[in-house]
């Protein structure tokens, strides 16, 4: 007869594999959107000839404290390849900083240049993004609304190469693929580069041309003005506007395409603080959004196809969740099988993790090897890649679990910083997210595989070492660059604040 102890143990192996397997689960799921890209994927859509009237469009910037991008951006919509006079530009202003000042200025300079631009500003920054897109949406005079944030340069031909494709009068949205400007900065750019390429290549072509729903990206994309408000317009119950009137729009029948040809440089995060900011509110957003719109969607009278990708597609963080969960259990999983003498059940956990990482493996390397003909070149990072994906857990989870429990959270941007080459520099910059209280916790759980990769290897259980070492490798890398990134921004402005500043008096 089973002891307490024995029962409790068994239930807790019970409740690991039962983890593993729902990672094995989403992880498996990427196969199968490869499989989709490959099958679609050179299903281009045809280019519709260009019209001889073009419509009028207006191109929407939404900011709030840009001050080092902003300028960058409207250089680039003056050489927008598009006629003046069908053409409007709406700043869509809530900074509170000396943004204000170079966007006014930037704005008086391109009315010189005798072009249609509007400045709004808001004072209380009601909904945030959402709320400055509604606020530019009904007083914007073009009948299609093009979005750039701040950190994007969009192509002079951007809008010659999207509004064609507006010929279809069911086609709502068109999104193009981002670019980077700065990928190769550092090993965190980097890999974020890895990162989007498979989120727009696998996933959006994947899902777009096997005729599932996509989702805009909240920039770089082309929308119809009629269908923005046949969808109810833009809406701040998530943190992720663009995600949630995209799932909207589409169920109410509207066609979305998206361009992996047309490509928008845009500027990744260069400190891991301002990315972990990002993915909290990407992660918590896509899971308020699951919770508005998942039961409308399966009660819907679209194919199951499409229910079951967009039930994939949204529930998809709460894997953070699962992986916390199998970073707490995978040590004392080990010990128990190694006491019980089930030793050799430990394959098991080799075989499952494997089914839960190569997918991963294979997805990321399938879109840089449709992208680049150096992809092999970039193995080198799928490890690191997964550390990261790893070391992020802790942060995307509390993400999940606030939007599971309708904590609710101001809409915080990116902070960017005009960093383009090596040698331009984020240290003397005025935006910068501070530390949190998860970085703590990413310190625990780097110190708590260091002592399961010690456990592992005084008691030969060589098996999970690899996968041990992913999981003290993401969480340590993930802490030490967070905090070793915020004591040199400290240092910085300390040097700043010591230097004395000399007037041409003294001199």
């Amino acid at each position: 007869m089973l002891s307490y102890l024995d029962l409790l143990q068994n239930i807790f192996l019970i409740s690991y594999f039962l983890v593993l397997l729902l990672l094995c689960i989403y992880g498996v799921h990427r196969y199968h959107l490869v499989y989709l890209f490959h099958k679609y994927k050179s299903a281009h859509p045809e280019k519709p000839l260009i019209s001889s009237v073009l419509p009028r469009v207006t191109v929407q910037v939404p900011i709030y404290n840009e001050q080092y991008v902003l300028e960058r951006l409207l250089r680039s919509l003056c050489q927008l390849n598009y006629p003046r006079d069908r053409l409007e530009v709406q700043i869509l202003d809530d900074s509170t900083d000396e943004t204000t000042i170079i966007a006014k200025q930037a704005v008086e300079k391109m009315q010189e240049q005798k072009f249609d631009v509007q400045y709004l500003h808001r004072i209380d920054r009601k909904g945030y993004k959402a709320g400055a897109l509604n606020a530019g949406l009904k007083v914007a005079k073009g009948e299609f609304i093009a979005i750039f944030d701040a950190d994007f340069a969009p192509d002079k031909q951007f809008l010659l190469d999207t509004i064609p494709y507006f010929n279809d009068p069911k086609v709502g949205m068109v999104q193009a693929r981002w670019g980077y400007l700065n990928r190769c900065y550092s090993l965190l750019t980097r890999l974020q580069a890895i990162f989007l390429n498979a989120h727009f290549m696998i996933e959006h072509l994947a899902r777009n041309r096997s005729g599932r729903f996509f989702n805009f990206n909240g920039t770089a994309g082309v929308w119809r003005k009629d269908c923005l408000n046949s969808a109810g317009g833009w809406n701040f119950e998530t943190l992720t506007e663009d995600l949630d009137i995209s799932y909207r729009a589409q169920l109410a029948g509207w066609k979305f395409l998206f361009l992996p040809n047309v490509v928008a440089p845009s500027e990744l995060p260069v400190e891991m603080n301002s990315f972990k900011l990002q993915q909290h509110r990407w992660a918590k957003g896509s899971i308020q959004t699951a919770i508005k719109l998942l039961i409308p969607i399966l009660k819907s009278d679209f194919p199951l196809k499409v229910k079951a990708e967009a039930f994939y597609h949204l529930t998809n963080n709460v894997s953070y969740l699962l992986m916390i969960y199998l970073s707490l259990a995978m040590l004392p999983s080990m010990i128990i099988r190694y006491n019980m003498g089930w030793e050799e059940t430990l394959w098991i956990d080799l075989v499952m993790l494997l089914l839960a990482t190569t997918p991963v493996t294979i997805f990321y390397l399938s879109a840089e090897k449709a992208l680049y003909k150096d992809w092999y070149k970039r193995i080198l990072y799928i490890p690191f890649l997964m550390s990261l994906g790893i070391g992020i857990a802790l942060n995307n989870g509390k993400a999940v679990l606030e939007a599971l429990f309708g904590i609710r959270s101001g809409f915080k941007r990116t902070p960017k910083h005009g960093i383009e080459s090596d040698t331009d520099s984020w240290r003397n910059k005025k935006y910068f997210e501070k530390l949190s209280f998860v970085t703590i916790t990413e310190l625990l759980m780097s110190i708590y595989f260091t002592y399961a990769l010690y456990l592992a290897v005084t008691n030969q259980i060589y098996i999970g070492i690899p996968f041990l070492l992913l999981f003290q490798f993401g969480f340590s890398f993930v802490f030490l660059t967070s905090v070793s990134q915020r004591f040199s921004k400290y240092l910085n402005d300390l040097r700043d604040s010591l230097t004395p500043v000399h007037s041409e008096s003294d001199s």
